[in-house]
């Protein structure tokens, strides 16, 4: 039962959800409506890990005496961070970015109690083959990827179908990565799946 930690995922994503499901936690889902800010002016590798937490900081005032896990992911090619696309047709001009090019998908969580905070990034590369238009509108209409940094879900026909190669944590690019996950919450905060 995660020791005797009350372990709390702080996030929507029913991705996330299930990568925790898959590996054996407790836990509860907590969301709350929050505006997601940084400046612009910010390094685009270290958004994730600030907006985790900039999460965290917001739901361990509600959430007193538990152990909760935030998390951001960014898709980020060169300077330019790709965000949720508000529209189908900046989720086309995403997927036409990264047609044949290599981008990195991070995330940065943190795991927050009430006597500690840990926060890291983990940084995976995803080199997409070519795409037509025609691959890109058939992925966005049949998927509706609106609410995937980046517009793609690994997990979906785009990754399986026009995904080269992968460099690090496949499950990062789902939403989280578990093996770093897992060891945080395990040699920091006590909590492993098999107690």
């Amino acid at each position: 039962m995660n020791s005797m930690h009350h372990l709390i995922l702080a996030s929507n994503s029913p991705r996330r959800k299930e990568l925790l499901q898959k590996a054996g936690y407790q836990f509860q889902v907590v969301t709350y409506d929050l505006e997601e800010h940084f400046d612009d002016r910010m390094p685009a590798h270290q958004v994730a890990e600030f907006l985790a937490i900039e999460k965290n900081a917001f739901y361990r005032k509600k959430l007193e005496n538990q152990v909760v896990i935030t998390a951001d992911t960014t898709v980020v090619m060169g300077d330019t961070v790709f965000n949720k696309p508000k529209d189908m047709l900046e989720a086309l001009e995403m997927l036409r970015s990264f047609s044949g090019k290599t981008h990195q998908v991070i995330t940065g969580i943190c795991v927050s109690s009430l006597k500690k905070v840990k926060s890291l990034s983990v940084i995976t590369e995803v080199t997409f083959s070519d795409m037509s238009k025609s691959e890109m509108e058939h992925y966005i209409c049949e998927y509706q990827p609106m609410d995937k940094a980046g517009s793609y879900g690994i997990q979906e026909w785009i990754g399986l179908t026009k995904i080269d190669k992968i460099n690090g944590s496949y499950t990062n690019v789902v939403g989280l990565p578990m093996k770093e996950l897992y060891d945080l919450l395990k040699y920091d905060f006590g909590i492993s799946p098999l107690d």
